[in-house]
């Protein structure tokens, strides 16, 4: 996943404001307590923090790949 997905898929699933608010303000876990721009910013590959954030906001596989139904998940680790 390059980056430019990354920040597609936040759009596409989250929608543009809430998504973007999302990756700047929701501390997760699974990033060492990061939130999504921080770890994008310390090199964590953007498939790893799609899947983190996804999976924080409890957000089911049908739901985490965008408006693409052919769109190729990438691999969750």
């Amino acid at each position: 996943m390059r980056y430019r997905e990354f920040w597609q898929l936040v759009d596409e699933v989250f929608g543009s404001a809430y998504g973007r608010a999302l990756t700047r303000d929701q501390v997760l876990n699974a990033l060492d307590d990061r939130t999504a721009v921080q770890a994008l910013e310390d090199g964590v590959e953007p498939r790893y923090v799609w899947h983190a954030l996804c999976d924080a906001m409890e957000l089911p596989d049908a739901q985490r790949w965008g408006k693409d139904a052919n769109r190729q998940a990438p691999p969750a680790r």
